[in-house]
């Protein structure tokens, strides 16, 4: 089957996106992508319409950028996350009372297969993602999207254990908060 590079063109945005949000740096990020692109146009024959164009080159994607860290390309060094610890603190407060019990109702955020059809929400969680601090950010993006496991994580970035759990937690609150507020309060029709 042919692609039309015209279909090719149309994802890189997203595709750089992606990519610069796990190796902070622009030029890598457009290394992984130009190679992803040419991976595919130079073996049009392995995509066999399982799924979509997109999620086909995605998925070549992951698998370069998971290569170019193993390979300990990066020229450049994480720093520590640009907000203070006390903040963490204070939204975990604000999230229970004096008995460790949830303030509030959990809000009913609908059908969750209805929800993930709209291409909007994944929009919406993509700024939601833009908006963590780069290293939660990408802690997050490397252990949901490129699948990789806690150890590897550590071993990447250099951390303990205990300190990637707590990333991903607060990835996963700070995203559902956004969530709560960009989209499941706005309910979308």
């Amino acid at each position: 089957m042919a692609i039309d590079p015209r279909d090719l063109n149309a994802l890189r945005t997203p595709l750089l996106r992606f990519a610069h949000l796990q190796l902070r740096n622009t030029s890598l990020a457009e290394d992984a992508v130009s190679e992803t692109i040419l991976a595919v146009m130079e073996h049009p024959d392995r995509f066999h319409q399982q799924s979509s164009l997109k999620t086909y080159v995605i998925g070549i994607l992951k698998h370069k950028l998971i290569d170019q860290l193993r390979r300990g390309k990066r020229e450049m060094r994480l720093t520590d996350d640009p907000y203070d610890e006390r903040s963490d603190a204070a939204m975990v407060e604000a999230l229970f009372d004096s008995k460790d019990h949830a303030i509030g109702v959990q809000p009913d955020w609908g059908d969750p297969v209805q929800t993930l059809e709209r291409k909007e929400f994944f929009d919406v969680l993509q700024l939601c993602i833009d908006k963590l601090p780069a290293k939660t950010g990408r802690i997050f993006m490397m252990r949901e999207w490129l699948e990789m496991d806690t150890d590897a994580i550590c071993k990447e970035l250099d951390i303990t254990s205990a300190n990637a759990w707590v990333m991903l937690y607060r990835a996963r609150t700070r995203l559902r908060e956004c969530l709560q507020i960009s989209w499941f309060a706005q309910v979308p029709s």
